[in-house]
């Protein structure tokens, strides 16, 4: 019989409240022992609406008061790295939310406070727990689709730049604009679903032009008018793998587009795919017909559970399927596009696989 796990929130903002606290307080085995956030008032009032009582404004204070096993950190990107290492160092699992951290270096550092702790380190990537992504990933580990070549991804949105003035906007805090925010999400997905192959090269380019603008914010966000804006709001590249496989992707926080729009799509050499919001289709050949399939998913449970895994992952010894290596593998191409759209220019990318390899 295993005790319960216990756990604590760093960072009380809108993903922590509708995504961990949420997912956690689900969980058998977890005890929901602490909340940490800079604005203690914040961090009270939503721990009194979920009945959590111990409170704090400093995640070191909780670390070392509240002997917790789990925690999640809900943070501004650049405090990721160092709440994570600490974490870690302090035997204190970690389930840190997307991107690992700002950059490859600060992400490598959480990895390597990993390796030494003994302990666990899981990136918040929710669309690989999709019951479509879950479903799509063995159909294509089963050789449906026979070698995959080509992919896209994407999210663009016409008005959803979120939190303008804040830190989501501001470079220093959030390591870039819209490709660290959304292009994360779907361009991990379209690589994971590949099997994280290794990069060859990458190009592309950023733009900013709703600076600006006020009137393309996404809604529920507060906003500062006046707050820093010194990120990207539309991100569009190309990223060639070895061996010639190919991925293209765009992600806008604004554009002048009809609707937003979430999707992957992959072709391979015997069946292709796409998942456009959310939405799975197959694409394949029966009895020399083409024919369209479209899986008939369940949506009342999940394949796979988030926060179910990953204390599972800490129960029972196993590797999330969602590692930090991965985290600092995504990190190393998304420094690589900044730095090739500043320069205008293809990079070559040399040190993800290595990552990856080391990891196995």
């Amino acid at each position: 019989m295993f005790r319960n796990l216990r756990y604590g929130l760093i960072g009380a903002g809108r993903n922590a409240e509708r995504k961990h606290i949420s997912g956690y307080l689900k969980v058998p085995n977890v005890e929901f022992v602490s909340i940490c956030d800079v604005n203690k008032e914040k961090a009270k009032k939503i721990g009194s609406q979920y009945g959590i009582e111990n409170v704090y404004d400093d995640y070191v204070e909780m670390i070392k008061k509240e002997n917790l096993d789990i925690v999640s950190i809900c943070t501004p990107n650049s405090l990721h790295a160092d709440i994570a290492i600490f974490a870690l160092m302090n035997g204190v699992h970690v389930h840190c939310e997307k991107p690992l951290a700002i950059n490859a270096k600060e992400a490598k550092r959480i990895l390597d406070a990993k390796n030494k702790s003994g302990k666990k380190v899981m990136v918040g990537l929710n669309n690989r727990f999709t019951n479509e992504a879950v479903f799509l990933k063995d159909y294509i580990e089963k050789g449906f689709l026979g070698e995959v070549y080509q992919a896209k991804a994407g999210w663009i949105r016409r008005s959803g730049i979120p939190g303008r003035g804040t830190w989501f906007t501001n470079k220093e805090l959030s390591g870039g604009g819209v490709l660290i925010d959304l292009g994360v999400h779907y361009l991990d997905l379209v690589l994971y679903l590949m099997g994280m192959p290794d990069p060859s090269y990458i190009t592309g380019s950023t733009f900013t032009n709703f600076d600006k603008t006020l009137t393309r914010d996404r809604p529920g966000y507060s906003r500062s008018v006046n707050g820093i804006y010194n990120v990207e709001d539309s991100a569009v590249g190309f990223l060639n793998l070895m061996g010639g496989r190919t991925v293209s992707f765009e992600f806008s926080w604004a554009a002048n587009i009809a609707e937003e729009k979430t999707f992957v799509e992959l072709i391979g050499t015997k069946g292709g795919a796409s998942l456009i919001n959310g939405n799975l289709q197959i694409y394949s050949e029966i009895n020399g017909t083409c024919v369209d399939i479209s899986p008939k998913i369940d949506k009342s449970t999940f394949f796979k559970n988030e926060f179910e895994h990953f204390v599972n992952c800490i129960i029972f010894n196993e590797e999330p399927i969602a590692p930090p290596e991965h985290g600092v593998y995504m990190m190393e191409i998304v420094d690589h596009f900044y730095d090739s759209a500043k320069k205008q220019e293809p990079l070559c990318i040399s040190s993800c696989s290595q990552v990856l390899h080391n990891s196995y």
